[in-house]
């Protein structure tokens, strides 16, 4: 697949990165020749010096025969990014996508406009991220959590501390030891290595488990794993950036928050449009203040400033006063692993979350849904089973699946259930995959 891609920011550079483990030719574009040769140190591709929005510089790129057509410039560049779509559309592109940072955009009334003028797909990460979130603080016993075929199926991530039941035991003694089959542990992340688990492989402290349930396993899950759900209803957002506001919106008819800003005439702009929301204008590093604002009072945390190293210990300063639940907004990639090692519970970065969205549209596969793992290289697939394709033939214990790869569950009808070597899959399942970059391609020609 010919893949373009207009801006090499966070987005983009990190979307580069994730195809240049694939069978792909990308082209990238970007005005800034010091981006281009910063990125190309580490990843191959061809690079066109320019601004997306020329017309010579798309040719230039070869947009009239590429597959897709990827516009992510930075967010407060929404304009270039719309006006580059349409053009590679008219030029020849296939399929485009245009990062936006209008919510308004995204009305379903509105996405016949777009359709119109030849834009396939807009993408506005700071929205997902805040959806991702609101998710999180529903579900407060996870560290990470997804949905798969409208949550008939789940796949969690939690964190193994200390006294959690499964540490010591291999998933042969829980299967020996628990009859259920309404969840199975899919795969480990530990000490920054995904492990695909085998029936011998012991669970340690420390480990990030992912565990994919039906609807009836959830409780049993974080049972065995140490973990509790709390109802958060009392939450502190430190920052006033489009993620902190729209999470925000979406919660303070339900819940009471404050958010917390330093910037005086943002938290005036805040005061008018949050309605339910008390707004707070001060320096979070600043103890006194958030001691005065009954942080130890809080259900939740979300630190969601500009810096993640201010995010970092405005979560470790809410755990020490216990706060139960700690999110942190961590953009730099680097300390993403250093947060989730000193005790923050959920790490949101954008660009994972946001490139893990394109990432789908670049796999041939009829690929359903795609989770990029935040920490770690790897991904959760939902395909449908097509008929006549290898996975509907036999068993699954006769498949000879990739071994950086396993089948986590199937949805058939209105049934969730989770795979075992016994399980047979049949045309138009539902089937949710977890897998290692380096096996997406050929996962997917077991489905087609």
């Amino acid at each position: 697949m010919k893949v373009v891609i207009a801006g090499i920011g966070e987005v983009g550079s990190h979307l580069t990165k994730m195809l240049a483990n694939g069978d792909h030719d990308i082209v990238v574009i970007d005005p800034v020749e010091e981006r281009i040769k910063n990125l190309a140190e580490a990843t191959d591709f061809v690079a066109v010096t320019g601004y997306s929005t020329s017309i010579s510089t798309l040719l230039a790129a070869g947009v009239d025969k590429a597959d897709l057509f990827i516009a992510v410039n930075p967010s407060e560049e929404q304009d270039m990014n719309i006006t580059s779509a349409i053009l590679a559309k008219h030029i020849g592109a296939k399929q485009v996508i245009a990062r936006i940072n209008n919510d308004e955009y995204l009305a379903p009334e509105n996405k016949d406009i777009f359709t119109s003028i030849g834009i396939d797909h807009l993408l506005y990460p700071e929205k997902i991220a805040a959806k991702a979130i609101g998710d999180l603080l529903r579900r407060t016993g996870t560290t990470e959590y997804f949905d798969f075929a409208g949550g008939k199926l789940q796949v969690i991530s939690t964190k193994l501390e200390d006294g959690a039941p499964v540490i010591g035991h291999s998933l042969k003694d829980l299967t020996n030891q628990y009859s259920s089959i309404n969840y199975r542990a899919i795969a480990i992340n530990r000490e920054g290595e995904a492990i695909i688990p085998t029936n011998n492989e012991e669970f340690k402290l420390h480990d990030m488990v992912y565990v994919i349930s039906n609807q009836r396993g959830i409780a049993e899950v974080l049972k065995y794993t140490g973990k509790t759900n709390i109802d958060v209803n009392n939450l502190m957002i430190f920052g006033g950036s489009p993620i902190g506001v729209m999470l925000a919106k979406e919660l303070e008819d339900k819940i009471n928050i404050k958010l917390i800003d330093s910037n005086r005439e943002k938290s005036l702009e805040l005061a008018g449009e949050l309605k339910n929301t008390l707004i707070i204008n001060a320096d979070i590093r600043n103890t006194d203040v958030m001691q005065e604002e009954n942080l130890a009072n809080m259900d939740a945390v979300v630190a969601l400033t500009p810096s993640s190293e201010t995010n970092i210990l405005a979560c470790l300063a809410a755990k020490k006063t216990g706060v139960k639940k700690t999110i942190a907004e961590i953009e730099n990639i680097d300390y993403i692993k250093l947060a989730e090692s000193v005790g923050i519970d959920t790490v949101i970065n954008k660009k994972l979350i946001a490139a893990g969205r394109i990432f789908r549209y670049t796999i041939d596969s009829e690929v359903q849904s795609i989770k990029y793992l935040t920490g770690s290289n790897a991904q959760i697939l939902e395909f449908i089973a097509k008929p006549n394709s290898p996975v509907t033939r036999t068993k699954v214990r006769n498949l000879h699946f990739p071994k950086m790869a396993i089948l986590g569950g199937i949805v058939r009808g209105t049934q969730a259930y989770i795979v075992t070597g016994e399980t047979e899959i049949k045309p138009y399942d539902r089937v949710v995959v977890f897998s290692l970059p380096q096996m997406i391609n050929k996962i997917g020609k077991y489905f087609t």
